[in-house]
């Protein structure tokens, strides 16, 4: 069987911590940045890890 491919999106998007922890970046911090508060922004900045849920799906992308 071929070894298989890492989805080149995935990993452009997450980041795989030390503990096998996958991070994102959270959405709504790329434009029409005038309007919206400055706490919030930096709020955007975090960066986030993704929920249980959802923990399988992507490490499948990034064939861990």
């Amino acid at each position: 069987m071929p070894k298989m491919k890492t989805h080149s999106s995935a990993k452009k998007r997450f980041k795989l911590t030390g503990t096998g922890k996958v991070k994102r970046h959270k959405a709504w911090k790329s434009h029409l940045l005038g309007h919206k508060s400055n706490s919030r922004k930096r709020r955007l900045n975090r960066a986030e890890t993704i929920k249980p849920c959802d923990m399988a799906r992507i490490k499948l992308l990034l064939c861990i």
